[in-house]
């Protein structure tokens, strides 16, 4: 018999290309899945118990392996550094990472950069040789320039619409973000026969996603 899979699924953005994508793969997953109170959601026809988790907390479920696998993105794996593995590039949630600030910033000597990655931002920045202060903050990021907390800011950009109504604009791109489906590292060798036939059924159908979408 085919092992169950665990799978952490994050609400939010990524909840509604990350189910359809699994639909389009032939699974049968409920379309109305996040409207449920419930957040532990048996879905016996695709041989799957998923876990509705917050973005922030799915790679912490697959680590310790509450999880067997889950779809986390890109920005959070390269922030938090989880141990587990990265299977497939789902290519759905497509934004990037950014360097933000006024139109007319100009370079100080140790600017004061605000984010909710402080991982990220502190590594970029040793990696083109400028010494930072990051301050962490986790809302409203966009604020930190225009009230004179931080000289800039790293965060998601999507479409760069809030920052711009903020009178803010990019200045680097750090790196593109997609929404990666990822493994516990025990799971991947007991439940290995179930979670490549996943990949299997995924890969074709991300391959048409991204044919499509150029």
């Amino acid at each position: 018999m085919q092992d169950i899979l665990k799978v952490a699924m994050p609400k939010g953005r990524i909840y509604k290309p990350a189910s359809k994508l699994f639909r389009e793969a032939g699974l049968a997953i409920p379309e109305d899945m996040e409207d449920s109170r419930k957040l532990i959601i048996p879905v016996p026809e695709a041989r799957m118990e998923f876990i509705m988790a917050k973005p922030v907390d799915v790679a912490t479920y697959v680590e310790y392996g509450v999880a067997d696998i889950g779809i986390a993105g890109k920005d959070l794996l390269m922030e938090e550094n989880r141990d587990v593995y990265e299977l497939l590039d789902l290519g759905i949630a497509r934004c990037r990472m950014s360097v933000i600030g006024l139109p007319d910033w100009k370079p100080v000597l140790n600017p004061r950069v605000a984010t909710k990655y402080p991982n990220v931002a502190s590594q970029y920045f040793r990696e083109q040789g400028q010494q930072v202060e990051v301050i962490k903050l986790n809302g409203s990021i966009e604020l930190a320039p225009l009230i004179g907390l931080a000289d800039r800011i790293v965060d998601m950009v999507e479409t760069g619409s809030t920052i711009r109504e903020n009178g803010l604009m990019e200045h680097e791109q750090i790196f593109a973000i997609t929404s990666r489906l990822i493994a516990n590292r025990v799971s991947y060798r007991m439940k290995s026969e179930a979670i490549q036939a996943l990949c299997d059924r995924l890969q074709p159908v991300i391959a048409a996603v991204a044919s499509a979408s150029k």
